[in-house]
């Protein structure tokens, strides 16, 4: 399964709510204002970095670069462009968009 985020994990719940119900190996792709959670930053304050191990997270790069953030992605959290996106959405028999 694909776990589609895209609110900042400072503004709603959706991603805290990914991370409980996402299964080991399971796929998290942060869009829009999601990427911020693939920040050194934030990474840690909202579970995303201990979930690192168990999950395939990908992080839209356009949205990232647009937000200023691409420096500070943390190790372990994959950029893609939008033909990654379609990939990943094409690649998962599954996809839950987190609103």
């Amino acid at each position: 399964m694909l776990h589609i985020v895209n609110k900042s994990p400072d503004a709603a719940g959706a991603l805290q709510s990914c991370l409980r119900v996402a299964q080991d190996g399971h796929g998290v792709l942060l869009i829009e204002d999601a990427v911020y959670a693939a920040t050194s930053a934030l990474a840690a304050r909202c579970g995303l970095g201990a979930a690192l191990p168990r999950l395939k997270v990908y992080v839209l790069l356009p949205d990232l670069e647009a937000r200023g953030m691409a420096a500070r992605r943390i190790p372990g959290i994959e950029p893609v462009d939008y033909a990654g996106f379609v990939d990943l959405v094409a690649g998962h028999p599954t996809c839950q968009s987190w609103l």
